[in-house]
């Protein structure tokens, strides 16, 4: 049996089972198959840095290349021209007869054919403006002149006077009304009265320039009733006053606009001011004011220690200063008493101001009053024939 189950000697020499006709093919042609992929990759690799060296710019026939790639994906190409440089022209060497070259005459590109971020714009030359005929420019205001007040007939305060009666030597009262512009009503009671009276118009009033022109028609001459800070510090002098907490320029600043609020004004005097004319410094600056503008100071005294007149007498200016207050009583014996004050003043002074204001007592005294003062000898006068006559000059 173990002699039966022995293999034919010629068995060794058979191919195993597992090993089949197309396994032996391949090993047959496996170098073939090789060498036909590694021509291939060759290939790949000499085509893909041929095809680097095409895209670039720079190689040749790259225009050509560019053109046959870009259509297939649809992007359209312009063929670019580069901006065109102008050589700077050389300059020639001292001492040799080397001539500028000519500047070459260059054609602008043709901007049809490029596209718009790559056309080099020409550059922009400035417009040249017409000539336009010259503008006539207005002058400027001149300067107010500083006016000369010890010559007659130059100062505004001459010049916007009120003519004075004849006296032919009877006592002078001049009657200045304070605090006009507010109460409308009183006010134009006051423009009422009798001729000529001094009407002091209060800067912060109402329709200053309409009454000022009726007063002024009605035969009255005019001041700026110009408010100025008291001593009680609990009154209110009213906006845009003239305060010792100022610098000379805000009071100068102030000064100016109640001097603009309306025209043909002589002068100005104090409402309230009990401290601020006692202070010099802010005095000094309201005098200059007045003395550039050619304008009077009439000083109104509500404070004994004033330095007003004084120190316009001391400047030379046009003043004077109040003799008696009418109304601070405000009872018709008191303002009738007062009257009385005013004449005995006139009669030993030769003249005599008095200060009052539109309280409906003090115009009804004043109605009776100045046709008696009359005919008791006294001469009703505007404000300026006192200051002139004071100053002797009539």
């Amino acid at each position: 049996m173990m002699a039966g189950m022995q293999r034919h000697p010629k068995s060794r020499s058979r191919p195993p089972a597992h090993h089949s006709p197309m396994g032996t093919r391949f090993r047959r042609h496996a170098r073939l198959f090789y060498g036909v992929a590694a021509v291939f990759a060759a290939g790949v690799v000499v085509g893909a840095v041929l095809g680097g060296w095409v895209a670039r710019d720079d190689a040749p026939g790259a225009d050509v290349a560019i053109d046959r790639v870009r259509p297939a994906l649809e992007v359209p190409v312009r063929a670019y021209r580069p901006p065109v440089r102008v050589a700077e022209p050389r300059q020639p060497v001292p001492g040799t007869r080397e001539q500028q070259p000519e500047p070459q005459s260059l054609q602008p590109p043709d901007t049809a054919a490029a596209p718009p971020d790559m056309v080099t714009a020409e550059p922009e030359l400035p417009a040249k403006r017409p000539v336009e005929p010259p503008v006539a420019v207005a002058p400027a205001d001149p300067p107010e002149p500083v006016t000369r007040l010890d010559t007659p007939g130059t100062a505004t305060w001459l010049a916007n006077a009120v003519a004075s009666p004849a006296t032919e030597g009877r006592p002078m009262i001049a009657i200045v009304i304070d605090d006009l512009g507010i109460d409308q009503a009183r006010t134009k009671r006051a423009i009422a009265l009798p001729a000529p009276l001094t009407l002091a118009f209060i800067p912060y009033g109402y329709n200053l320039r309409i009454l000022a022109k009726s007063g002024r028609q009605a035969g009255h001459e005019l001041i700026v009733h110009v408010n100025m800070e008291p001593t009680d510090r609990g009154v209110d002098p009213g906006p845009k006053a003239l305060l010792t907490s100022l610098s000379q320029a805000e009071i100068r600043e102030r000064v100016n606009w109640a001097l603009g609020r309306f025209d043909g004004y002589v002068g100005i005097n104090n409402h309230m001011g009990s401290r601020f004319t006692e202070w010099p410094d802010g005095m000094e600056t309201v005098l200059q004011i007045l003395r550039v503008r050619g304008l009077l100071f009439l000083d109104s005294l509500t404070s004994t220690s004033s330095v007003g007149a004084p120190l316009a007498r001391a400047y030379g200016m046009a003043y004077a200063a109040r003799d008696v207050f009418l109304d601070h009583d405000q009872s018709a014996e008191s303002v009738i008493a007062r009257l009385k004050e005013t004449e005995r003043i006139a009669r030993r002074n030769g003249s005599a101001i008095a200060i009052g204001h539109p309280h409906d007592v003090t115009v009804d005294a004043l109605r009776k009053w100045i046709p008696q003062a009359k005919a008791a000898g006294f001469q009703l006068v505007p404000l300026t024939a006192i200051v002139r006559s004071r100053r002797g000059e009539g």
